[in-house]
């Protein structure tokens, strides 16, 4: 029996080394790990899954019924909270809460000469700005008003729309502040 599957492994053996080469196995064996390699760089869409999550829930009625009317969503003005407008892809510490304002960098801090950029709509008029997001450097972190806001970020590497850079490394003093926001003008479509 042992040595009937001997054989019968040698013959296989032989019948495939009359038909393939080592190069040619190394080559498909290197493809094939390139390919296994290059599987988590395919996009993945996942906006729908973030944009279901932040969905607000349904009002309902006395009944248990959706209440019949819409209502629109408030416009804050304030640039101090992180749900105003221009914000829309910012990432850090508002200005307008640590001694400047949503434009100017506080004192005693100067604004990175790299900045990343971002669109954002502005819900008065309906509109698309052009954003440009701006480290102000040279001090401690500020610590107040925190604002996270992801909106069309791009991965990494896509550095110039991506918020997660610390952006004052361009700078002479590299401690970061906080941010400003300044529109550059009308996005066109």
């Amino acid at each position: 029996m042992q040595a009937r599957f001997d054989r019968l492994v040698e013959l296989a053996s032989r019948s495939v080394a009359r038909r393939s080469s080592r190069r040619g196995f190394l080559g498909t064996f290197a493809m094939a790990i390139t390919g296994v390699a290059a599987l988590p760089l395919l996009p993945v869409r996942r906006g729908s899954v973030a944009e279901a999550a932040e969905l607000p829930a349904k009002p309902t009625g006395a009944a248990g019924k959706e209440a019949g009317a819409p209502t629109k969503p408030k416009i804050v003005t304030d640039p101090s909270s992180c749900e105003y407008w221009k914000y829309c892809a910012i990432d850090g510490f508002l200005c307008a809460c640590c001694g400047g304002t949503s434009t100017t960098c506080p004192p005693g801090t100067e604004p990175s000469p790299i900045t990343w950029i971002g669109t954002c709509q502005n819900p008065t008029d309906g509109r698309d700005y052009l954003v440009s997001y701006n480290d102000c450097c040279g001090r401690t972190t500020c610590g107040a008003c925190t604002c996270v806001r992801n909106e069309g970020e791009k991965p990494m590497y896509r550095m110039s729309l991506n918020n997660d850079v610390n952006w004052c490394m361009a700078n002479d003093n590299p401690n970061y502040h906080c941010s400003v926001s300044v529109i550059l003008g009308v996005a066109e479509k």
